[in-house]
């Protein structure tokens, strides 16, 4: 199968006039208007558990930022279960975790993609210890030097509730979005998640709902996405 028919489809760059591309850019709207007096340039996308549209949050977010005009970097930090070199079929020879352990410079593992303002840092290989890495003092200053060189970074984390990689990542980043299944996730499950993250003083900017119910007149909306209020 060739390269381009095991690519996944990313709906804000295929069909950038869709109702649900317009519910994505109206999410970057809201992150950049939450934050007056202060730049939000590092944000953090979790869910609470597995299979809650995470992943198809943030790459999307990631091109609305980049279709702004924004020079936009997305992290795979699940290194755990990583999906971004699928997502825009790229190698993940080496990544994130590459950086992290010392096997390579930063600059090696940023690769460029077919959307104009967005790069990507893949996984790289599942490391025995994720947690440890993303506490480390190593990714702290991966951060900071990604600070200087793009407008917004991008981090993906695995869920809140199965490890504590997203509460420490949480910790590292300016602003965090949670996303919810609305159909799939109980509320003391999601509030559970808040909890964690509250637990080491992140600051939510607010929950996207996935998956919620639409008018039968509003059929072309199989998601909304907005962020909320805590």
């Amino acid at each position: 199968m060739s390269r381009l028919k095991n690519k996944r489809q990313i709906i804000t760059q295929t069909n950038p006039r869709s109702p649900i591309s317009e519910s994505y850019r109206a999410l970057r709207t809201n992150i950049e208007f939450s934050s007056i007096d202060e730049q939000l340039q590092v944000l953090m996308v979790s869910s609470a558990g597995p299979g809650e549209g995470k992943s198809t949050t943030i790459t999307n977010l990631a091109v609305t930022f980049a279709q702004s005009e924004k020079k936009v970097v997305l992290i795979d930090a699940d290194l755990r279960k990583p999906t971004a070199h699928h997502t825009f079929s790229i190698s993940n020879r080496w990544g994130l975790s590459s950086v992290v352990s010392q096997q390579c410079s930063l600059e090696e593992v940023i690769q460029m993609t077919d959307i104009a303002n967005l790069d990507v840092i893949t996984s790289g290989a599942i490391p025995p210890n994720p947690a440890e890495m993303m506490g480390s003092k190593r990714m702290t200053a991966i951060i900071e030097q990604l600070r200087r060189m793009y407008d917004i970074i991008l981090i993906d984390t695995p869920p809140l509730l199965a490890v504590t990689d997203a509460q420490i990542v949480a910790t590292k980043s300016d602003g965090v979005i949670l996303v919810v299944d609305q159909g799939k996730v109980k509320r003391e499950i999601a509030s559970k998640a808040v909890k964690n993250l509250e637990s080491v003083n992140a600051r939510i900017l607010g929950v996207v709902l996935n998956n919620v119910k639409r008018k039968a007149n509003e059929e072309a909306y199989y998601y909304y996405y907005g962020v909320q209020d805590k």
